[in-house]
């Protein structure tokens, strides 16, 4: 008779699984727009097998957003089952933020046992930036699910020596690599270290089955960037933030070689660039400014000035497609905001964070779309990283330790590895690598560190299994064969871990809450000394009281966006949520210039034109209708010739264009475009209660619902001022 294998329900497992449903899923009905140039995206999808196709960003399918479709597809078909609004469009990642816990508890437990999976499972759910990506429609929660998946596969491949699993495990990372590109390559030197090391197969056919993974890996990311650029490019989108209307051009230049070096491409426009020479090489500090108010600032690639926050002020962000009474597109996105309140100075970088304040869809708090910290071996532990990511590294380094001297066969060869020890070189070769990358890297947002929420779960989990295991050694054995040293070993290491840990949280929190910190110091140095102790006694009351002490303001920063309701386009945790809430890169929707553009639109096939994005996509949201962001995401994309844009008004395809006070910033074609705009074009006076004139340099200043200048210099938060033309009289 075949025997039943009788699965046991893991009441544990089933609990974190219930709270990360919680955090993740709750009150994201208030969710805005999230990120609304990917619900605009979102929302064009819906309306054409081409646009799903390709991630149009708008519905006529002008331009694509700046990543490759794959995750947008999981929201599309959300938002195509569901309607398209701010919950139906987080759902997907949610449901992802769930998933990526139970396969921390699945790739643990074989190996290390259940409470070791319980455990990665439950600092998984507990790690503050893995909280607000899955609250969001970005695409790191995605990405990180797809991950997992590979490596699950990669560990099942390897436990039944099965060559299709090997090359599926490879053609996941492939898939992966059309979520985020060039990141999801970031985990392929653990992938190949923990297969040369742990298939228990001939060498020959190891090198034959790697070969065919190598292939599969090519196929599953190469054959959509290849099938896009192969397409005539008159049939479809222009792919956005690229310059050369290539997606692979995409993938290895803004998406892959800048977001190392720093950004090279797309500068001058909405954004002025990030860590460009003129703003990485001079990061040399990223101090704590404990006691103070400065906020994080955003890097340019000059000297900027610092911008102030909206005065505290709680104002509600916009649900999907609200309109409000006065906010044009500005043509230019605001800096970001993050969970911190002070954050340092970046070198000389400098910008202009504040803005617009809510619980909704937004930026998520102050400071953080570009507050990076310095360069240096150690930047994840500053407050700018740290705040999101940092709050358990000690213990990941308790793993990596502990974890291999914990599970080493005595008397064994030091090239002879454990298979615990083949794990925790998995979890080492994933960990490392992005550890590295964050360290030195010039271009990216603080919510990517998500990356190394995996591995800092699975290596605490790990740590806490190995220094168990030590203690558990009996020192006064008289067996050879036993390390007698082990116990004394485990208690060091943990007590350094957890006093490493404590002052580190203390000093995320010291900003905030002043007494939190001194008790979090007597804390670690209270459990420190106690675990020096050998005595086994009270051995629960020390687990307890450890791990409520390390895991409660850990927990209560992931905690921030769920109670708020924060679903930010730039995701981040921290108290300061409460306060200032999150804010949109855009979103915002003037619904008299939506009505009087709706109205006079006739046979035009857009809406109006602008220079950017972000200014686009609440329209799009609102009104489902096809706006035109001739510039991108950043206002800079080459998407169209002088003379290709004014044989489309010529044809009468696009009748008006509204223009942002900074547009100006633009070179190139795009540059003539928005010059001959102005001088050809009418200005329309679309509000009768603003006043304005006929006249090019007249400009209507827009505000948003809460009476705050909306879009300028410094952001949503910042005055700005935007105009409508109208350009079918010139020809």
């Amino acid at each position: 008779m075949r025997s039943k294998r009788i699965y046991k329900l893991d009441w544990y497992l089933v609990g974190i699984l219930i709270l990360s449903a919680i955090l993740y899923g709750w009150g994201i009905w208030d969710a805005g727009s999230a990120n609304s140039f990917y619900t605009a995206a979102i929302t064009s999808m819906t309306k054409s097998w081409s646009n799903f196709w390709y991630g149009a960003f708008d519905p006529a399918g002008f331009i694509t957003v700046d990543k490759p479709p794959v995750a947008l597809w999981f929201m599309a078909i959300s938002a195509k089952i569901f309607g398209v609004h701010g919950w139906s469009v987080v759902l997907p990642s949610v449901l992802a933020g769930i998933a990526s816990v139970y396969l921390m508890y699945r790739l643990l437990a074989p190996k290390f046992g259940v409470w070791a999976g319980r455990t990665a499972a439950l600092f998984m759910t507990l790690t503050p930036t893995v909280v607000a990506n899955s609250r969001t429609n970005n695409m790191d929660a995605i990405l990180v699910l797809f991950l997992l998946l590979a490596v699950f596969t990669l560990q099942k491949a390897v436990n039944k020596r099965n060559v299709w699993l090997v090359m599926l495990s490879f053609a996941l990372i492939g898939v992966s690599f059309n979520i985020k590109m060039l990141q999801a390559f970031m985990i392929l030197p653990a992938m190949f270290a923990y297969y040369i090391v742990a298939i228990k197969i001939p060498w020959k056919k190891k090198i034959g089955w790697l070969g065919l993974a190598l292939v599969s890996l090519s196929v599953f990311t190469l054959a959509y960037p290849m099938a896009v650029d192969s397409a005539s490019k008159s049939s479809r989108p222009y792919i956005g933030s690229s310059q050369t209307n290539s997606l692979m051009e995409l993938a290895f230049g803004y998406n892959g070689t800048q977001r190392l070096l720093g950004q090279s491409t797309g500068t001058g426009g909405t954004f002025s660039g990030m860590g460009t020479k003129k703003t990485s090489k001079t990061s040399k500090s990223s101090k704590s400014a404990t006691g103070t108010n400065q906020m994080g600032q955003a890097p340019t690639t000059g000297t900027g000035t610092t911008g102030q926050t909206a005065n505290g002020q709680n104002q509600t962000g916009t649900q999907t497609g609200q309109t409000t009474n006065g906010t044009a597109p500005t043509g230019q996105a605001p800096t970001g905001m993050n969970g911190k309140k002070p954050t340092g100075k970046m070198g000389k970088m400098t910008g202009q964070p504040g803005g617009k304040t809510g619980k909704h869809g937004g930026m998520g708090g102050a400071g953080s779309a570009f507050a990076i910290g310095s360069i240096g071996p150690f930047r994840l532990f500053q407050s700018d990283l740290g705040s999101q990511i940092g709050w358990y590294l000690p213990l990941a380094f308790l793993g990596l330790i502990a974890g291999w001297l914990g599970f080493r066969k005595r008397g064994s060869k030091w090239y002879h590895v454990s298979s615990e020890q083949e794990e925790v070189l998995l979890w080492a070769g994933w960990f490392v690598p992005v550890y590295g990358f964050f360290s030195v890297a010039s271009f990216f947002h603080p919510y990517y560190t998500i990356m190394l929420a995996p591995a800092i779960a699975a290596l605490t989990a790990i740590g806490v299994a190995a220094v168990a295991k030590m203690m558990k050694v009996d020192a006064n054995s008289e067996d050879e064969t036993v390390d007698k040293t082990q116990p004394f070993v485990a208690r060091i290491m943990l007590s350094v871990a957890v006093i490493a840990t404590l002052l580190l949280q203390a000093y995320y929190v010291s900003s905030y809450y002043p007494v939190i910190t001194g008790i979090l110091i007597v804390l670690a140095v209270a459990l420190g000394v106690w675990w020096l102790f050998p005595q086994k006694t009270a051995i629960k009351a020390k687990i307890i009281a450890t791990a409520v002490s390390v895991l409660t303001m850990g927990a209560f920063w992931a905690a921030t966006p769920t109670i708020t309701h924060t679903s930010a386009a730039i995701p981040a945790a921290g108290p300061s949520l409460f306060s200032r809430g999150g804010t949109d890169m855009g979103g915002t929707v003037n619904k008299k210039l939506l009505a009087y553009t709706e109205k006079h639109q006739g046979s035009a096939k857009y809406l109006f034109a602008t220079t950017d994005s972000n200014s686009a996509s609440g329209y799009i949201i609102k009104s489902g209708k096809a706006v035109m962001a001739l510039g991108g995401y950043n206002g800079t994309d080459p998407t169209m010739t002088f003379k290709q844009f004014k044989q489309l008004v010529k044809d009468g395809k696009l009748k008006y264009f509204v223009l942002g006070s900074r547009s100006k910033s633009s070179d190139g074609q795009i540059k003539k475009i928005l010059a001959w705009v102005k001088e050809k074009g009418t200005v329309v006076t679309y509000d009768s209660s603003s006043k304005s004139t006929t006249t090019a340099a007249s400009q209507t200043t827009a505000t948003t619902a809460g009476g705050m200048t909306a879009g300028g210099p410094t952001g949503m938060g910042g005055s700005s001022s935007s105009t409508l033309y109208d350009l079918s009289s010139i020809y």
